[in-house]
């Protein structure tokens, strides 16, 4: 399902018992882990510390965490696994986790701009766009 492995290990799926498209889309909307969102975290943005924030709201989470739920909601997984799909293919397009990271946290001019992270967190359709880029860069067109 997924086009690398550290991508899979990231959201917290093994290769123990790989996931079927369907079987991955339960786990998702029943709602990922707080653990998940933390290695995703730790991998776009280890230097930030509140990058998690960025996907779930500081009060939301320690609520949760107060309630010892450790479940994301669906909204919130997929938006985790949008964020770890394009990580991904930047990685697969960098070869390097620096040079992927220096993609996403640069404004980039086909984006007018704006930083490809903040388009991947705003909608589905974002994370779409900075993967045509990516994939623009991958294959050869001018971008």
């Amino acid at each position: 399902m997924w086009q690398n492995q550290e991508t899979a290990a990231m959201l917290g799926f093994g290769t123990a018992h790989p996931q079927t498209p369907m079987s991955f889309l339960d786990e998702v909307t029943e709602g990922l882990s707080v653990a998940a969102l933390d290695r995703v975290a730790r991998t776009l943005a280890p230097d930030d510390s509140g990058f998690r924030y960025r996907i779930v709201s500081k009060t939301t989470l320690a609520r949760r965490l107060k309630q010892r739920d450790t479940r994301l909601s669906s909204e919130e997984s997929a938006r985790l696994v949008r964020l770890a799909d394009v990580w991904g293919a930047a990685l697969d397009v960098w070869k390097e986790a620096g040079a992927a990271r220096a993609f996403l946290f640069r404004p980039h001019a086909m984006l007018h701009g704006r930083l490809p992270i903040d388009v991947v967190l705003q909608a589905e359709v974002g994370a779409r766009i900075v993967r045509d880029i990516l994939g623009g860069l991958q294959y050869g067109s001018a971008v």
